[in-house]
């Protein structure tokens, strides 16, 4: 399996697009890993890497996030872990994890040392390459879920959020996080550009939003957009272009994130 990853690296001469691949083909040969051990039965994927895994969203992602989606399943994560790294290892892949099970957000840091080394990609053998995996252990209530089979680097059978309830998530980050995440914002012009005319899940929104001490009124279809765009007049869009552009396929795109752009099309919708 290494030898087809070095393949994949190869097609480009790009040191950080290589980068790139090479953590997304870690976390779809994670998923897979979790998927064997029967995980989501009880988690579903969640978060950016979720629509570009599910929905080909052009950018890049770091990080794994899930949430559970049965009760009393909080034991099952160090197990999942385990089968992970007994995954790679037997591929001769080099894995060392690093776990917080104890918390509401179980958290594991999925370091592959070397490999970046190994892969033509670093002159320096201790450098490493990590992935981060969160599980939410108690999410928000009124989620709705949907299975879907996708390929990427591997066939994956994956519980996800929908649309709406991954939009929630979404706009829930892009609204209360203490600080400027530019993915956040590309993601949400993501959902704004969607044909589909995307509204989010309503009820989990405003119990995630109550989960977190929002102190604004309820959300609702009349009155989301005006409070995105108050959510703008406070943001940095250089802060917000300078966070995603090392995750975009096309750079240029970043351009597009301004003030200007989220209250057209915020006021269209």
């Amino acid at each position: 399996m290494k030898e087809h990853l070095k393949s994949l690296l190869q097609q480009t001469d790009n040191n950080h697009l290589a980068r790139c691949i090479l953590r997304e083909y870690l976390q779809s040969r994670t998923l897979e890993f979790l998927q064997q051990k029967g995980a989501f039965s009880k988690w579903a994927f969640v978060g950016g890497t979720s629509l570009r895994f599910l929905y080909n969203l052009p950018r890049f992602s770091e990080d794994l996030d899930f949430s559970v989606t049965t009760e009393n399943c909080s034991k099952d994560f160090v197990g999942y872990l385990h089968s992970v790294k007994s995954g790679f290892e037997r591929e001769l892949y080099a894995i060392a994890i690093k776990a917080k099970p104890d918390k509401t957000v179980q958290s594991a840091f999925l370091k592959f040392p070397g490999l970046l080394y190994d892969m033509n990609l670093s002159p320096h053998s201790s450098e490493t390459i990590s992935i981060k995996l969160e599980v939410d252990t108690n999410p928000p209530k009124g989620w709705k879920i949907e299975n879907t089979v996708v390929r990427r680097h591997a066939l994956l059978n994956l519980n996800h959020y929908t649309k709406p309830s991954l939009m929630a998530g979404k706009m829930h980050a892009t609204l209360c996080r203490s600080y400027t995440k530019g993915r956040d914002f590309y993601d949400l012009m993501w959902y704004l550009t969607e044909p589909e005319r995307l509204e989010p899940n309503f009820e989990q929104l405003n119990n995630a939003l109550s989960q977190t001490g929002w102190s604004g009124p309820s959300l609702n279809a009349k009155n989301w957009r005006e409070h995105l765009i108050e959510r703008m007049l406070k943001t940095d869009f250089n802060k917000v272009r300078e966070d995603v552009d090392p995750f975009l396929e096309k750079k240029e795109e970043s351009e597009l994130l301004t003030m200007e752009n989220f209250t057209k099309l915020l006021k269209t919708q």
